[in-house]
């Protein structure tokens, strides 16, 4: 399929509604006990989302952040914010023929569930609000690894959930977004790795947003145990419609010590998305934390994965690539907290920015006081196809102890027309030599990638 399927035609199409359970526009707390009704939540639960809903509404709109993406556009009392798919078993199913014909042919068309065949360790899927597909392979299952919905987390490790979710990562009082997730969440991804067990090859999901004006409000728990390893990998899209849609997923990440966690993903949303998301992980001692995420095709996306070294000798890497079209204002980057001795953090971002696009890094690395021999490496590039993109760079350092390391370096520029002329006099046309640039460009973050991801960054 991602040969034969040129990009555009993957992710525009898109299906006619057919849902068991669809909320009523905006954020009520009926709307809030309506979706915690219909998935039959205990009653904590729905205490949560109470308190969210409640932080939400007296939380104001981030609108004084320098040169952050316009957000007037979206009215979430338009958003819808649940609507269920008609799949028989509410928990999803692990048997792909079993799911109705037009979520298997999305997903079909989109590569999935193809990357489960490329010796992946398990498979989820979801649609719209829930997770209708999951499958995690027994060689895993038995050695005590979980992978599951976070729907069907709530209910069957009731105490994980409870102690991890939206307490110490992300706690709705974050933001205001975080506050509108914690209100309204669904679906999902829950993924428990036991002590010293390395799960060898990766886990993937992929959240699809089918219908006109709805918000998608995943909720990713990744908790890795000490001396344990896992790679989890998601991929995101959404067609385009004429009214807004909305995500603001959540990921949440605790990596005990000596453990090792990298999360990849490439979210293509279409250019009427707005992608508001807060992700976060916490790492102990000498722990290791990696973020690889590729965004594009939102009308707007503020994204901003963040690690708390907070053990000794914790080591956090992001690698992030920004790709900014017609009307698209994609505002990505990284923030590390260093809250402990001898850590260590390297932060690369890549952005193009094309037909008038704007690309921006803002990030923040805070060290601090006591948090010796600690070192951090900061590099953000851009590329520019022409005079009318417009490509910013925002680095927030904030150093408290003295006897660190710190280095920070950014190139901007256009594709040069001498090389481009080097490439014409070795035979290769303007478009062609333009896209061996920009794919030498995007290297470093591709080789990190897996290969079916690596070939939609390219595409």
């Amino acid at each position: 399929h991602l040969k034969e399927t040129d990009t555009e035609a993957r992710f525009e199409f898109k299906k006619e509604e057919n849902a068991a359970v669809r909320s009523e526009k905006g954020l009520t707390e009926e709307v809030i006990r309506m979706i915690s009704e219909d998935k039959d939540e205990p009653d904590w639960m729905l205490e949560r989302r109470l308190r969210a809903l409640e932080q939400y509404q007296n939380m104001p709109m981030p609108t004084d952040w320098p040169g952050q993406p316009d957000l007037t556009e979206l009215d979430i009392e338009e958003i819808i914010p649940y609507i269920r798919p008609d799949v028989d078993k509410r928990e999803g199913v692990d048997d792909w023929t079993e799911l109705p014909d037009e979520i298997k042919d999305t997903f079909d068309k989109l590569g999935i569930p193809e990357a489960e065949k490329n010796a992946l360790s398990g498979v989820g899927a979801q649609y719209e609000s829930e997770v209708v597909y999951q499958n995690m392979q027994e060689q895993w299952e038995e050695k005590g690894v979980v992978f599951m919905n976070m729907d069907r987390a709530v209910k069957e490790h009731p105490e994980l959930v409870k102690e991890y979710f939206m307490t110490t990562c992300v706690p709705p009082s974050d933001n205001k977004f975080a506050a509108l997730h914690g209100a309204v969440w669904s679906g999902g991804s829950f993924v428990y790795v036991p002590e010293d067990v390395t799960v060898e090859m990766p886990v993937q999901a992929y959240f699809r947003m089918n219908s006109e004006g709805m918000g998608q409000f995943e909720h990713t728990l990744i908790v890795a145990e000490e001396g344990s390893e896992v790679h989890y990998i998601e991929g995101c899209s959404a067609p385009k419609y004429g009214a807004h849609n909305l995500h603001s997923g959540c990921v949440e990440v605790f990596v005990d010590e000596d453990a090792h966690v990298q999360y990849s993903t490439v979210q293509n949303w279409s250019k009427n998305t707005f992608n508001l998301n807060t992700k976060r992980a916490i790492c102990e001692a000498n722990g290791t934390m990696e973020w690889v995420s590729g965004s594009m095709g939102s009308k707007a996306t503020m994204l901003y994965p963040c690690t708390i070294l907070k053990g000794r000798g914790a080591t956090d890497t992001h690698i992030t690539i920004a790709f900014a079209g017609e009307g698209q204002n994609i505002d990505t980057g990284a923030k590390v907290y260093h809250n402990a001795p001898e850590t260590s953090s390297t932060i690369e971002s890549k952005s193009i920015s094309k037909d008038g696009g704007r690309t921006n890094y803002r990030g923040l690395v805070h060290i601090a006081d006591g948090a010796e021999n600690s070192s951090t490496a900061v590099e953000c590039d851009a590329l520019m196809f022409d005079n009318e993109s417009t490509s910013d760079t925002m680095p927030y350092m904030e150093i408290e102890e003295s006897k660190v390391d710190v280095a920070h370096e950014a190139t901007v520029g256009k594709i040069g027309d001498e090389d481009i002329f080097y490439l014409q006099s070795r035979g290769l046309d303007d478009d062609d030599a333009k896209k061996m640039i920009v794919a030498g460009f995007i290297e470093p973050i591709t080789e990190e990638l897996p290969i079916e991801y690596a070939v939609e960054l390219n595409r």
